[in-house]
């Protein structure tokens, strides 16, 4: 089922008549059978468009499409979507197998038939020996494979997941995102999956969209992202260590940062610019800038090392055979692995 967002807008106000705009202008198309994470720093609207696209929120302008249907205006209960919140909402004086069938009593659908779709549901998330438990008697991670189960089990058109791995510590959190990849791809079901993790979304989208205070900064595959951001914002956001800021300039096509390092060429008119590298876009060089190499922390097969240019504090990631025993080392940045951005606008150059 494909999704399509037409200049979706909300503006919140407040008791004061202050308006607030969780989403501006927001047009995309979300492919279907793909599943797409939602990502940005808490207050960005993320949440309010999944809610918008559930029917929760009510937009303040824009159209809402589930293929060639309008549904702008359609009731949540009329949507066909599985919606999973955070904290789970389970029922806890249900057991598994009742918090799951829940959704199919006023659905006219036979007990056996329920049974049976509760049963292949529970199978398909992995808790089909749960069902007669309690949800206090089960982990967090399989709460939320309740919680899967209950939104997957009346075949809905789409998928929602708002913040479903918040809840978890870290070793649950990755075995629940796999279990959440593999399960919307046995299924085929378009899934919009909210985070404000960065490393969550890459590992788990199809397609990524990054928001800024309701606006869509770029949408893209998560490596493309990564690899070309459309902006200083997204490339400051994604990646962890984060990427290196440094002032720069351009002249007579060599970028160049510091005093007189040129760390390659871009072909764009002489001025000031920003110039981001990300840690790992560093190696190696004989004929490289020297640095010095006492700043280091090992980290196991790579070494971090912290130097200056300018103002700028620097952090490379390097192979840590490479540093042992040296007070100064030599570096250039990889060919083309940097990001020139505008200083006015932050828009990639």
């Amino acid at each position: 089922m494909e999704i399509r967002l037409e200049n979706l807008t909300k503006v919140f106000t407040d008791k004061n008549g202050k308006e607030t705009r969780a989403v501006d202008d927001l047009t995309m198309t979300i492919p279907s059978g793909k599943l797409v994470g939602l990502l940005g720093p808490s207050g960005c609207g993320k949440s309010t468009t999944l809610f918008m696209i559930a029917g929760l929120h009510k937009p303040s302008g824009g159209k809402i499409f589930f293929g060639d249907d309008d549904v702008t205006r359609l009731a949540p209960e009329k949507r066909g979507i599985g919606l999973v919140f955070q904290n789970y909402a389970l029922y806890p004086h249900m057991t598994v197998r009742q918090n799951i069938m829940f959704p199919l009593e006023n659905l006219n659908i036979g007990r056996n038939e329920a049974h049976e779709l509760v049963e292949e549901m529970a199978k398909l998330v992995g808790i089909e020996d749960q069902l007669d438990k309690k949800p206090a008697q089960l982990s967090g991670g399989q709460q939320q494979r309740v919680a899967i189960a209950r939104a997957l089990v009346k075949k809905p058109r789409v998928l929602l997941l708002d913040e479903p791995l918040s809840n978890l510590d870290a070793r649950l959190r990755l075995q629940t995102r796999e279990e959440i990849k593999r399960i919307q791809r046995e299924t085929g079901i378009t899934t919009i999956f909210v985070t404000h993790d960065q490393e969550e979304a890459m590992s788990i989208s199809d397609q990524m969209v990054v928001l800024n205070f309701g606006v869509q900064q770029q949408i893209a595959v998560p490596q493309e992202m990564y690899t070309k951001p459309n902006n200083l914002f997204v490339a400051k956001f994604l990646g962890n260590p984060p990427i290196n800021i440094i002032e720069g300039k351009i002249k007579d096509n060599n970028v160049i940062i510091g005093e007189n390092i040129v760390i390659g060429t871009k072909e764009a008119k002489d001025g000031e610019y920003v110039i981001g590298i990300r840690p790992e876009d560093f190696k190696f060089d004989a004929k490289g800038f020297e640095v010095d190499a006492r700043d280091i922390d090992h980290t196991g097969r790579d070494t971090m090392i912290r130097f200056s240019v300018g103002e700028a504090q620097i952090r490379a990631l390097v192979d840590s055979d490479s540093v042992q025993g040296k007070d100064s080392i030599t570096l250039s940045v990889k060919k083309g692995k940097f990001h020139v951005f505008e200083k006015e606008t932050g828009q990639v150059v």
